[in-house]
């Protein structure tokens, strides 16, 4: 047991480390090949942070063990809303933008919901994951499109809220990046092996990861799904609540609002797409009530939350974070 428990900690720092390599080096290259910083944050950012996750689900599938990259999706999204995004409200209180609120939160609500419409017969096929993965291409060039406002102009008289949050996304990116280690500097070639660099370990770490969960799951009786659903969602999701809690205490926490509901949409569009793409997914809707109830409740708070007022207060935050604690409750008392 000691074994996998050092291969989940191995693992998850190799995924740490990959994931920040990654998107420095690749944030980087696609800045130094001239796309606009707000391109390079609604993209290759929005992407890279979501290679956790990913990786973890593609090894997963790829090993037969379906029920444990459909649980790392769900739980994902479950811990993002529930755990960070409530924690970070309890910090300080994150104002969210009016882009976000007409752009970004109906796909929020329409990709929870679509999770167990495509789970009603029991199967995510082929077809369906390619269905994601295009939707999540189209999705990404319409978020540029509407971020930008059209056409981009030649000389804008200031930056927009868009900008002014990717450049503040883009200054915490680069925190993270040094305080993983990832060399400074610029240079095309220097980039192109920090992001290889970052690809190697991502693609370790989710291997050594993996195993390092089934092998707990066997040791404790404990099920795929559900050790999909808590030690390897959260896991996979921890850097993310080291960004959002640094940034919030920095005075910066409306990243964590737009990175939270980024990363859900992608993590039902890639990585459930991808996954289901590599090999069909199976999942009982009725066996997953409480996953997709926690889901859905979830985000439904979440969003009328950030719709009506424009602020997650703090005692939104201590709803959404007692919401995720009863959660996980039940699925311990559930077996």
């Amino acid at each position: 047991m000691l074994l996998y428990v050092a291969q989940l900690v191995l693992g998850g720092g190799l995924l740490y480390f990959g994931a920040e390599w990654l998107v420095k080096g690749s944030a980087g290259l696609a800045l130094a090949f001239g796309l606009r910083p707000l391109v390079v944050g609604l993209t290759v950012v929005a992407y890279g942070t979501s290679a956790p996750e990913l990786t973890v689900s593609l090894a997963a599938v790829l090993e037969g063990r379906g029920a444990l990259a459909l649980g790392n999706a769900i739980g994902s999204n479950i811990a993002n809303l529930g755990l960070i995004l409530g924690v970070t409200a309890l910090i300080s209180p994150p104002r969210v933008e009016g882009g976000l609120i007409w752009r970004e939160i109906p796909f929020l609500v329409g990709t929870a919901a679509v999770v167990p419409l495509l789970l009603l017969d029991g199967t995510m096929s082929r077809l369906e994951g390619a269905a994601l993965c295009a939707t999540s291409v189209g999705y990404s060039a319409w978020v540029i499109r509407s971020a930008r406002g059209g056409p981009a102009r030649v000389s804008p008289p200031r930056p927009s809220p868009d900008e002014r949050g990717a450049l503040l996304a883009a200054r915490e990116m680069e925190a993270d990046a040094e305080r993983a280690g990832a060399p400074g500097g610029g240079g095309k070639l220097r980039l192109a092996v920090i992001t290889v660099v970052g690809l190697g370990l991502l693609i370790l770490g989710g291997k050594v990861f993996v195993d390092g969960a089934v092998g707990v799951a066997l040791g404790v009786g404990m099920s795929e799904r559900l050790v999909g659903l808590t030690i390897v969602a959260v896991g996979t999701s921890l850097p993310e609540l080291a960004t959002s809690v640094i940034a919030a205490l920095r005075g910066h926490s409306d990243i964590a609002v737009g990175n939270v509901v980024g990363s859900n949409i992608f993590n039902v569009l890639i990585i459930l797409g991808a996954a289901a793409l590599a090999r069909p997914l199976e999942g009982s809707p009725g066996a997953m009530a409480v996953d997709l109830i926690a889901l859905g409740a979830l985000t439904a708070l979440a969003a009328i939350a950030m719709r009506t007022e424009r602020v997650l207060r703090r005692a939104e935050g201590a709803a959404l974070l007692a919401m995720y604690v009863a959660f996980v409750v039940a699925l311990i008392l559930a077996g």
